[in-house]
């Protein structure tokens, strides 16, 4: 793959052929992966061991790590066009893509110690960073209200406290943690008191910690977890004690917007699925694209597509020069999260009782792609955010 750094501030004209070689890269693995591939993982509830080690070895699971830890030392727009193109295939890349977003609070808050210790092991694929524990049950997008302590003592931190929805840790090494280090009485602000850390999920269960799976539409591999004073050494803190909130919305904001090049590359696979059999289909003696009523929402989910993937592709730039991103990350992935659902029910009703038949994989995608409807954010509570902070009205709760 294309490795070398390059500046963001370049002209887009001269990034079209840079991204284009990483898309057909990304392409050319996935081939090999058909959609036969996904779809007995997703009736087994099976973890895509041979992709993610594939994509992995290619460097393009690494590929936001920098050069001198082993990785591509790339920036979110080429982790965008790699998750995207993923999507399109057909593929779930939700089985991986932990791993992108949660470098955006290692790489920004994570310690010399820590980087040197973690990320080229992570980024030889020697040790899987692919689990991101926020959300509790009681308290859901409610992050500020979070229940789960880390006590300290001595050198470790003592954590108890549950999680629920935290994808991939039976499938995981690592685990970046949010947890309460400061009472809710004691905290100077709603952000405050809250510490982030590095969690080694490696014998784990003999230390405190119970997991159980959750039965769920979707295949991402979610659990419960249950932290039953468990220690985690204090050098895992990652960032500064009670300012975990701030690490997290860094993680946070660059989900949104790969969570959003995921939806761009799902609605791609829906209209690209939907325009070849509005072609190919024949009823009543001629292609069923030839009637409006066929045609007409197709082409309305490709242009809400491409206007959806212009705001993700802005929040990335944004994101990777540093620059405040909030309401474009929260944008991105509403409108992108749209995108991919309407275009989704159109592929449906394009291919009418065949779109519920397991073998045509559209009802696999549209399961996987509706998440993205309430998470990693409702779409209330974006459009509560867009208009309390952008727009100035009063705050809604």
């Amino acid at each position: 793959m294309v490795s070398a750094a390059r500046p963001y501030f370049e002209p887009v004209m001269q990034t079209d052929q840079h991204l284009q070689d990483i898309r057909e890269s990304v392409k050319a693995i996935c081939e090999s992966f058909g959609e036969d591939y996904w779809r007995k993982l997703d009736e087994s509830r099976g973890y895509p061991t041979e992709f993610v080690k594939e994509i992995t070895d290619s460097g393009f699971l690494g590929c936001l790590i920098p050069e001198n830890y082993g990785g591509a030392g790339l920036g979110l727009i080429e982790a965008c066009a790699i998750l995207e193109e993923i999507s399109r295939s057909g593929g779930h890349p939700g089985a991986a893509h932990a791993q992108m977003y949660v470098m955006g609070s290692v790489l920004k808050h994570g310690s010399d110690e820590q980087k040197e210790k973690y990320l080229p092991a992570i980024a030889s694929g020697e040790l899987r960073l692919q689990s991101f524990g926020v959300t509790e049950p009681g308290t859901g997008t409610d992050t500020t209200s979070l229940q789960t302590t880390a006590t300290k003592v001595g050198d470790t931190y003592r954590v108890s406290g549950q999680k629920v929805w935290i994808s991939r840790v039976q499938h995981s090494d690592l685990l970046v943690l949010l947890a309460r280090t400061k009472s809710m009485q004691d905290r100077a602000s709603k952000t405050d008191g809250l510490s982030c850390f590095i969690v080694d999920l490696r014998g784990a269960e003999k230390r405190g910690l119970t997991i159980r799976p959750i039965d769920a539409m979707i295949n991402h591999h979610a659990c419960e977890l249950f932290f039953d004073n468990f220690e985690v050494p204090a050098a895992n803190l990652l960032g500064a004690e009670h300012n975990g909130f701030k690490v997290v919305m860094d993680g946070m904001n660059a989900e949104r917007i790969l969570i959003a090049a995921e939806c761009i590359g799902d609605a791609r696979y829906f209209i690209d699925k939907a325009t070849d059999y509005a072609n190919t289909r024949v009823v009543f003696d001629r292609p069923i694209g030839q009637n409006q009523g066929v045609a007409f929402p197709i082409a309305t989910a490709y242009a809400q597509t491409e206007a959806a993937s212009l705001m993700v592709d802005k929040a990335a730039r944004l994101f990777d020069t540093d620059k405040p991103c909030g309401p474009e990350a929260n944008m991105a992935k509403m409108l992108a999260a749209d995108a991919s659902w309407k275009a989704g029910d159109t592929c449906l009703q394009t291919h009418g009782g065949f779109g519920l038949s397991r073998e045509y994989h559209i009802e696999r995608k549209l399961r996987e792609t509706r998440l993205y409807q309430i998470a990693p954010i409702s779409t209330n509570l974006i459009l509560s955010y867009i208009s309390e902070h952008v727009l100035g009205m009063p705050r809604s709760f």
